[in-house]
């Protein structure tokens, strides 16, 4: 007669893999300082928007006082503002149509091509961003002056021309840099000859780039006070105006109408990165 006997549980020896760490989220810093540098470069424009809307009595714009919508019915109210702004523009889509016709030529050049002096075109081109506007406006004043040229409309075009040319050239030249040379090779073997070529392929691509430089130079234009405040003579422009009108107030229409110029030019730059991608 066999009895069971009890055998002793012994106790699971086997080694554990121990839990695996939770990885630490890093804090992506960059994003928030980022953002807080587009918030503090905001606020001016969020100032000048709501005080466009300031129910105010007078032409000191500095204290809010209720809310309206009056303003923009009277943004036309002084005849000098409204001229002031046509120059502004007039100049700003003269010097977009010139500087992009001849920024985007020169951005071609220099990132498709190498040529005798290429090198100091690069030195010209920067040292026209980097130059102080009042070294610059004093320059051209200079050169108008024995040139025998009279300051006006014309002087101002040319000036905004020459300090502009540069920002559109340097953004064209950093889009042909990244074309793809095989593209164009491909459309040569299929018969296409080189103005075909840069008609239905190159001008596409580059479209983008051309845009965004034009926009830009448009930016700078009517933003620009110091250079033309050398060469303006007796013309008058929308800075040079709020300028002058800061001794006596600045009325409300001129917070109306940095708030359309700024709205323009946000659909304006909406529209350039709609085209981009559906290009793309």
């Amino acid at each position: 007669m066999s009895t069971d006997t009890a055998h002793p549980v012994r106790p699971d020896t086997t080694p554990r893999a121990a839990p695996a760490a939770r990885p630490r989220r890093r804090i992506d810093w960059g994003k928030y300082f980022t953002w807080a540098v587009l918030a503090w470069l905001f606020v001016p424009i969020t100032f000048m928007i709501a005080f466009s809307f300031n129910d105010v009595s007078g032409r000191h714009n500095v204290r809010w006082e209720g809310f309206t919508l009056r303003w923009y019915g009277q943004a036309f109210a002084y005849r000098d503002l409204t001229e002031a702004l046509l120059y502004s523009l007039a100049i700003a889509l003269l010097t977009m149509l010139i500087a992009g016709i001849i920024g985007s030529l020169l951005g071609l050049a220099l990132g498709r091509h190498r040529f005798h002096g290429k090198n100091s075109t690069n030195v010209v081109m920067f040292a026209a961003i980097s130059a102080p506007e009042v070294v610059i406006g004093a320059a051209l004043l200079s050169l108008f002056l024995l040139a025998g040229v009279k300051a006006g409309f014309v002087t101002i075009v040319i000036a905004h021309v020459m300090f502009t040319v540069s920002f559109v050239a340097i953004t064209v030249r950093a889009r042909v840099i990244t074309l793809d040379p095989k593209l164009e090779e491909a459309a040569r073997d299929l018969g296409a000859g080189p103005w075909t070529t840069f008609r239905l392929v190159t001008l596409p691509m580059l479209t983008p780039a051309i845009m965004a430089g034009g926009l830009l130079a448009f930016a700078l234009s009517i933003d620009d006070y110091i250079i033309t405040s050398f060469v303006s003579g007796e013309v008058t422009t929308f800075p040079l105006w709020i300028w002058g009108s800061t001794r006596v107030g600045i009325p409300p229409q001129v917070n109306v109408m940095g708030t359309l110029i700024f709205v323009v030019g946000v659909l304006l730059a909406v529209v350039n990165v709609i085209v981009a991608r559906r290009r793309r």
